[in-house]
């Protein structure tokens, strides 16, 4: 069987509470690391949102496997980025029997 193709880098990255220096906080996004991973798209839609059209486009990207636990072990919640791209991780699934890989279910939103 063949493995998947990782040829693209993405930073892993997640929500964080930082204090805004009046008390509170605000939350920002750290990134966690790089990883290569293979970016594959699914069929998209459009919808109208206030005054701009958004496209919603599912994506299954597959990296290689980290332990449960790790800290480089995508979470739904979390995010990849590539550039000004943004690929929110909805679910991470174990492909394939032997679990030498994880498919991330993302979405990347786009406004036009």
């Amino acid at each position: 069987m063949k493995g998947p193709y990782l040829n693209r880098a993405l930073t892993l990255e997640t929500q964080m509470q930082v204090p805004d220096g009046a008390g509170g906080y605000t939350r920002d996004w750290q990134s966690i690391g790089v990883v290569w991973a293979e970016v594959k798209a699914g069929s998209g839609r459009e919808t109208a949102a206030f005054a701009v059209t958004v496209s919603r486009v599912p994506y299954r990207i597959v990296m290689r496997a980290t332990a449960y636990g790790a800290p480089s072990r995508p979470v739904a919640g979390q995010r990849f980025r590539e550039g000004d791209r943004i690929f929110h991780i909805n679910a991470v699934a174990e492909k394939g029997h032997d679990g030498r890989f994880l498919t991330c279910h993302a979405e990347e939103e786009v406004a036009s």
